[in-house]
């Protein structure tokens, strides 16, 4: 798995992190953890780090916490989570809930989900950094509209990571936030690269162009993902799946060639006129 740093401090994150927005919204007793354990234990035996949640995500914590404390492998992953509440005491008690639930004493990574009170939050955030109770902070959101306010926050506040939506089909991040991100030695985390599986439904009975397979592209997810890490501001994408092959799918882009930019124009003109 090839890996890439924080740039604040050097730590090295694999590529292919795991979002669990829906996927991991369940009752972990419940009959769809067996494929939730499988896919954890894919992700884990593939490289991969990252696991990407939020209270915004209904049970999704409780459930990381449940499985991968009963698996015995919590202290197998890089875990990030968010603030998503208005005021001060909201924040704080939503942080030490999320850790509850999660069984951790120690928060890797906490955003400021979709910039909600971010003014607020940031102040929190850097205390509980100073204190010890997280390691990186940083901000979110997953649209287009929001990246001119990203990118104005990065260039004034110091942060660790950002997170937003990028792919193949949807690469206005170019423009200016992968770059200031870049200049300013941020941490990115790509969310919605497969676009909410809507790209799988663009080429659904479709072969991958010989072009792509014999440039070492054996699946969609590959072809999507590889996209998206040939970017050298791209530190981890998050795709969500709660299907043990697809996670398979999605973790083998992030070990083989990266395209240049000459195949990336091939991908995205070949995307483009089907």
């Amino acid at each position: 798995m090839l890996q890439r740093p924080i740039p604040s401090s050097g730590e090295m994150l694999p590529v292919i992190g795991m979002g669990t927005w829906k996927t991991f919204d369940v009752n972990p007793s419940g009959p769809e953890s067996k494929n939730l354990l499988q896919v954890l234990d894919i992700f884990k035996g593939e490289g991969g780090k990252l696991i990407d949640t939020s209270p915004m995500y209904g049970n999704a914590e409780n459930t990381i916490g449940t499985l991968t404390t009963g698996a015995g492998i919590a202290n197998s992953f890089f875990y990030a989570t968010k603030i998503w509440t208005n005021g001060k005491d909201a924040g704080i008690h939503q942080l030490e809930s999320s850790m509850k639930k999660m069984r951790l004493i120690l928060l890797d990574l906490v955003e400021i989900h979709n910039l909600l009170d971010w003014h607020t939050h940031i102040k929190t955030l850097r205390k509980w950094k100073d204190e010890g109770r997280v390691r990186y902070i940083g901000i979110t959101h997953y649209t287009v509209s929001s990246h001119e306010e990203l990118e104005k926050i990065i260039r004034s506040e110091k942060i660790d990571f950002v997170q937003f939506n990028y792919s193949i089909g949807v690469r206005n991040a170019e423009i200016g936030l992968l770059p200031a991100a870049m200049e300013r030695g941020i941490a990115v985390i790509i969310n919605e690269p497969l676009e909410k599986g809507h790209l799988f439904n663009r080429v659904m009975g479709k072969s991958l162009p010989p072009w792509a397979t014999e440039n070492g592209m054996s699946n969609w997810s590959q072809f999507f993902l590889k996209y998206i890490l040939s970017h050298p501001g791209v530190t981890c994408i998050i795709p969500a799946t709660s299907n043990p092959d697809n996670m398979l799918a999605n973790m083998s882009a992030g070990s083989c060639e990266l395209p240049d930019e000459r195949m990336k124009r091939k991908m995205v003109q070949w995307l483009e006129n089907i």
